[in-house]
């Protein structure tokens, strides 16, 4: 049974992932971590889920990361949550990294000179993304489909320590300046996505459903917007997991019958 992890910052994230679950059990890492291990059904073919909630920033991002990938080896690992919206786009709608920008590195001089750490999703997963944003059969997933639909945008986000809350502040005013092919902002991305890589035998990315436009922050927050948007990511990641495994149980198949041995 091929195996997928799941990191998640918040208890509504968490929450949100663990509703496609089923089978769950707990398990406690020698480190201390604490995983709950479910199953997924995809088209014909089960996966094996680990998830965990690690609190949020990037350096704790990218050792939880990779402490999971030595703990579950998975074939795919995601990260999935919300985010802040930086530019057309609408509470909500789902982003699928293409690649996440660190904003916050770079040389302190008179004026800040940004040298910007990037970590790139798994190709195989970026068009298997833009595959299934074009279908729209992600919704089906949700309970309740809110009109207008929520879209899907596989587009760079920017990670960095701090949470922007306003339009009018520094830090996102240097976003629009440097990064202005973000649409999204988080604080974990980075680090995940750096462990990834370092295990490139497992496939990364990471999923964002849109909670706030960062004007209004704490009201979109009081109103459910995390909620809604967990449950959007939570379904789009799950719809990714459903065609990997399809994949993989195509490739096993197609490996075992070049070795003239039975396939169940």
């Amino acid at each position: 049974m091929p195996c997928a992890v799941i990191l998640t910052a918040l208890p509504v994230e968490y929450l949100a992932v663990r509703d496609h679950l089923t089978a769950l059990q707990e398990e406690v890492h020698p480190q201390g971590t604490i995983y709950e291990r479910g199953q997924f059904a995809g088209e014909g073919q089960s996966w094996e889920v680990g998830l965990v909630e690690i609190g949020a920033g990037n350096p704790g991002a990218a050792l939880e990361a990779e402490r999971a990938i030595a703990y579950f080896k998975p074939e795919v690992i995601l990260f999935v949550g919300v985010a802040g919206g930086l530019k057309d786009i609408a509470l909500g709608d789902v982003v699928a990294s293409t690649k996440v920008y660190g904003y916050e590195s770079g040389k302190a001089e008179v004026l800040f000179r940004p040298r910007p750490e990037i970590g790139l999703a798994a190709y195989s997963l970026e068009q298997r993304a833009r595959a299934e944003a074009r279908k729209g059969n992600w919704l089906r997933r949700l309970a309740v489909v809110p009109e207008p639909r929520p879209r899907v945008f596989v587009a760079p986000i920017a990670a960095g320590e701090k949470v922007v809350a306003s339009t009018q502040s520094a830090v996102f005013e240097f976003l629009r300046e440097r990064y202005e092919d973000a649409i999204a902002v988080e604080m974990e991305g980075l680090g995940f996505l750096e462990a990834a890589r370092a295990n490139q035998k497992v496939s990364a990315m990471v999923v964002r459903g849109i909670s706030d436009l960062i004007d209004g922050k704490g009201k979109a927050d009081k109103s459910g917007s995390q909620e809604m948007a967990a449950r959007h990511a939570s379904a789009f990641a799950f719809s990714l997991i459903t065609k990997e495994a399809k994949k993989i149980w195509n490739q096993m198949k197609n490996l075992l019958q070049k070795e003239s041995l039975p396939f169940r």
